[in-house]
């Protein structure tokens, strides 16, 4: 948390997906932060302490898609929170870290700002 506001972290490879998300995470009220893959999504997670969610696509370009991605960042930074969406894999929860939140694209808005609201209250009241 960054003076009072949640840091969110927005991983998609699709620069105007990407930009669609980081405005719905500005607009509730939250700092965003982007990545166009898993790669720029560590580096960035490795510079900065005060990430509290990361909201990420599955199908992304490298040798890293969105589900290893969550399951590297609930392994290395734990109180991390996670959201994952893709618009053409049918994720099984299990195939998730606990406690993270799957959506299929197109994804309803207040559906994610809800999420993100409880996952982000649920760390900061755990």
């Amino acid at each position: 948390m960054k003076n009072g506001r949640a840091v969110v972290l927005v991983v998609d490879d699709i620069a105007l997906i990407r930009m669609g998300a980081v405005d719905l995470v500005q607009s509730a009220g939250y700092e965003a932060l982007e990545a166009q893959d898993a790669h720029e999504a560590i580096r960035i997670l490795e510079s900065r302490d005060d990430i509290d969610l990361v909201f990420t696509d599955v199908q992304m370009p490298g040798t890293m898609d969105g589900i290893k991605l969550a399951h590297f960042i609930r392994n290395r930074w734990p109180p991390v929170q996670l959201i994952v969406a893709s618009g053409r894999d049918i994720l099984e929860e299990s195939s998730l870290p606990t406690g993270s939140q799957y959506f299929s694209k197109p994804y309803n808005d207040h559906a994610i700002t809800d999420a993100m609201a409880r996952l982000l209250q649920s760390k900061n009241s755990g």
